[in-house]
């Protein structure tokens, strides 16, 4: 049994859980959207009328939804195939995306480039199985492949959105509680992107992992 998937059946937890999930993520990438507007859009909630919602805000929050969900019903799948899946779900009826990006990309705000196109299968290859092989502690390895995964940017668009699904689906599933990380500490965030900072982000996934932990507690959510 898994203790996190089990904590989901609380279902004051489970909607709390996935709109500050949704919330947060797409908040980093800079999706206006309020948490209650999220919420009406991904819960389908009529008591808080959306007005001037912008379409592709609308179909972020309702993307990343299913792409959550798609994790949740995959768990102990991690494979190339699943990666590629989930940023399908984010991009649906924004981009047709579908695999790796065939093209450059430049990050904003980033000091690094991405690889080549063409050098993506490979680089993402050579991530799994780092990941599968390494030595490292569990946090230390789900935060080193984080941060190899944003700089690889195997895709054309979605790839924090990608990125911070696989931080929870690895931590799902190997038992552990998730994390959501809150837009107010994006440039703290970014910032162990930036310096491939693999302890100081590993730090940074325990700390927040605590804060979910009283966020269970405080929805009556054993912990075991």
């Amino acid at each position: 049994m898994n203790k996190f998937l089990d904590a989901l059946k609380n279902q004051d937890y489970y909607e709390n859980f996935i709109t500050r999930s949704v919330n947060s993520s797409n908040a980093i990438e800079g999706n206006t959207l309020s948490y209650a507007e999220t919420y009406s859009i991904i819960f389908a909630d009529e008591s808080l009328p959306l007005q001037n919602v912008n379409p592709r805000e609308l179909y972020e929050a309702i993307n990343l939804k299913y792409a959550l969900t798609y994790s949740f019903n995959n768990i102990n799948k991690f494979d190339s195939g699943l990666i590629i899946k989930l940023n399908e779900h984010i991009n649906k009826n924004i981009k047709d995306i579908s695999g790796y990006r065939k093209g450059k990309v430049f990050i904003k705000g980033a000091d690094f480039v991405p690889p080549n196109p063409e050098l993506i299968p490979n680089k993402m290859n050579e991530l799994l199985y780092h990941y599968q092989n390494s030595e490292l502690s569990l946090v230390e390895k789900i935060a080193d492949f984080h941060i190899t995964f944003e700089h690889i940017h195997p895709f054309e668009d979605g790839n924090g959105r990608t990125g911070r699904v696989l931080i929870n689906h690895l931590l799902i599933s190997n038992n552990e509680i998730p994390i959501v990380i809150p837009e107010e500490r994006r440039i703290e965030y970014f910032d162990y992107l930036q310096k491939y900072d693999v302890e100081g982000f590993s730090n940074f996934i325990i700390e927040l992992q605590e804060v979910e932990k009283a966020k269970m507690i405080e929805y009556g959510v054993e912990i075991n």
